[in-house]
């Protein structure tokens, strides 16, 4: 089985970006982006609500980090450290050398091969660095954008399960997408 450590924690860069580590200054950023039903309308999370709520959520997500629970970062263009997405791995399976990417993206950078340059740098962390085996991505059917980031990163379909979560009074469609090692 595979062990994590995310101590020190591993700051990535790409051409544009650099990935870092979550702070208590995002937390202007991380509301308006959790908050905004349009932009989590793919995302079956609850809203964050407040400013304590943001601030609650870098918490969490710090001492998951710390526990080797999971790996975020914020993704920041090179020439300003503002926030303006995340991207990480969210639901580690070491057992089976396999961890769940997902990101999240302001709308004003939509459309500029962001996500899709920060996913590379993930997924080759995902498997140089932590010893991976398979990254998978799970995505509402209609988030059309989302697949044609994991489709640009060779990511194929494995399978799409009807009313496969419950959220918020409603049954939910989810697509899997998944991408092997031996085909990174």
């Amino acid at each position: 089985m595979l062990v994590f450590n995310f101590a020190p924690f591993p700051n990535l860069e790409t051409n544009r970006l650099n990935l870092r580590r979550l702070k208590s200054e995002d937390v202007d950023e991380i509301f308006v982006l959790r908050s905004n039903p349009e932009i989590m309308q793919f995302i079956p999370r609850p809203l964050i609500t407040t400013k304590e709520e943001a601030h609650e959520f870098i918490t969490v997500m710090d001492t998951n980090v710390n526990n080797n629970n999971v790996i975020n970062w914020a993704i920041t263009n090179k020439e300003e450290d503002k926030l303006i997405g995340m991207i990480g791995f969210y639901r580690m399976k070491p057992e089976n050398y396999r961890a769940e990417a997902g990101y999240i993206l302001s709308p004003e950078f939509h459309g500029k091969g962001i996500i899709t340059e920060a996913l590379e740098r993930v997924i080759q962390f995902g498997f140089e660095e932590m010893g991976l085996n398979s990254i998978e991505a799970v995505i509402d059917p209609e988030n059309f954008g989302s697949e044609k980031v994991l489709l640009k990163n060779n990511f194929v379909k494995e399978g799409h399960f009807k009313e496969h979560t419950f959220f918020e009074g409603k049954f939910l469609d989810s697509v899997f997408y998944s991408l092997l090692k031996k085909n990174y």
